[in-house]
């Protein structure tokens, strides 16, 4: 029986795991715990947790400070106010100041999609992936966001998470061979021959899904687990053009500067082949849950299935 759990608990649960054996190890929070779901880790470490208010700026300020006397920040709010209104504190505080600030993303894309544009997130990866110095990473599961927090918690350097509000099924369970997260490295998920998604973030799943539902009529579809959106698995990419012959993105983002404008990036400069990106419009969305929006905007399993199909159309020409 599938499993569901959302990367926010993950998370918390598994940064209070690390900050009880690290000292140095802070969270940070614009008043919101309750979002990131901090709760237990003030209750159980007050004195490694940080409230700033409602005063994302501030918030990010703060934590390059600490940054800058050894400390280990983590900044935790809802991803759509910290890459808008503390954008040039990520930007000059953090990055160009190459401090180690580990900044969490929480309710990103369209969790938040019933209160509109003003809570969506959805220019994140496009936006911070063209500062120096900052990776961004978007996990696609609780067991993934664990391993990937234990990993960069290693790291001496500033890092982007952007993880969703509900929760979502466990994809790397006992039947996954691969390890869970490895930074700047695509997962392959299924293999195949036939055509390649590429997705990340919660969209994972829905792509895997399409993989097995077409599996049942004789088609091999390859499914690649971007968790890492800077630095780019290159080479996973130019391996899926060359092996399949037709690439899919799906990313729960704007169709401009996120993955699928990455990828397409790459196909064009090494290995020409079809790709289609299936994302968000550049409008303002309508209201509605986040899987409402997935399916009146072609990212669910229905949507994603029939853009494959279209997909090898173009293939074969």
């Amino acid at each position: 029986m599938r499993q569901f759990k959302s990367n926010r608990e993950s998370f918390s649960a598994t940064l209070l795991e690390l900050a009880k054996e690290n000292p140095a190890i802070l969270a940070v929070s614009s008043d919101a715990r309750g979002s990131c779901s901090l709760n237990t880790f003030v209750q159980e470490l007050p004195d490694q947790f940080v409230e700033a208010g409602i005063a994302e700026q501030d918030e990010m300020g703060i934590a390059a400070g600490l940054a800058a006397v050894g400390k280990h920040p983590y900044v935790c709010a809802p991803a759509c106010f910290l890459s808008t209104r503390a954008l040039e504190q990520i930007k000059i505080d953090v990055a160009y100041s190459h401090q180690n600030v580990k900044i969490f993303g929480v309710s990103g894309g369209v969790s938040y999609g019933a209160l509109g544009a003003s809570h969506h997130s959805l220019h994140d990866i496009a936006t911070l992936r063209c500062f120096p110095d900052l990776s961004v990473i978007i996990p696609s599961d609780a067991v993934q966001t664990e391993a990937m927090l234990k990993v960069i918690e290693k790291m001496d350097q500033a890092v982007y998470i952007r993880v969703g509000r509900e929760a979502i099924p466990i994809i790397y369970d006992e039947s996954v061979s691969c390890a869970p997260f490895v930074y700047g490295k695509a997962n392959t998920l299924r293999e195949g021959t036939d055509v390649t998604i590429i997705a990340c973030g919660e969209l994972v799943y829905h792509a895997l899904e399409v993989a097995d539902s077409l599996l049942q009529e004789g088609l091999f579809v390859r499914v690649l687990d971007m968790a890492t959106l800077k630095p780019f698995d290159q080479e996973a990419v130019e391996k899926a053009a060359r092996e399949t012959g037709a690439i899919l993105t799906v990313e729960e983002h704007s169709i401009n500067g996120g993955l699928g404008a990455t990828v397409s990036q790459i196909v064009c400069g090494s290995h020409l082949v079809p790709v289609i990106n299936l994302a968000f419009p550049d409008e303002y969305l309508v209201a509605g849950d986040s899987q409402d929006l997935f399916k009146h905007y072609g990212l669910d399993e229905t949507g994603i299935k029939a853009a494959v199909i279209q997909l090898l159309k173009r293939k074969q020409g």
